[in-house]
């Protein structure tokens, strides 16, 4: 079944790891016929964005879902970020299991949606955490 993105004037999306860009004068229509990775503007995340540990876990799950040619690569850093994070934060590893079991039958998109979710429970910690440190210095 082909898939129909509507694009706005200069969104960005990846499809099958060519970045496509609309022009700024209307809304375009895709349509995607075959099977590739397809990610809008609004879930793609760049390398120098990539500055927490979940995020850096996002992205090299991103880099398994767009660059094939390279999952060796990546899936050794997936695999050493995620042991990482386990290490810091064992509470994680309901969740940590669950990308995993995605990553592990190919289900790259999923487990980015996942990631996400993952990035935003780390800057829930993180805004309580500093809070805490607010609270406490008063």
């Amino acid at each position: 079944m082909a898939l129909k993105i509507t694009l706005k004037p200069n969104e960005k999306m990846i499809v099958g790891g060519a970045v496509v860009t609309n022009g700024n004068a209307k809304n375009s229509d895709l349509i995607i016929e075959n099977n590739v990775p397809v990610l809008r503007q609004k879930d793609i995340l760049s390398e120098k964005d990539a500055t927490s540990h979940c995020s850096r876990i996002y992205f090299d799950i991103q880099l398994m879902y767009i660059d094939p040619e390279n999952m060796t690569n990546h899936q050794h850093t997936y695999w050493k970020l995620v042991r990482e994070l386990l290490d810091a934060a064992p509470r994680l590893t309901g969740h940590i299991d669950e990308i995993n079991e995605h990553i592990l039958i190919g289900n790259y998109y999923r487990a980015l949606k996942l990631a996400g979710q993952l990035i935003d429970y780390e800057q829930e910690v993180l805004k309580h955490a500093n809070a805490d440190a607010i609270t406490e210095s008063l």
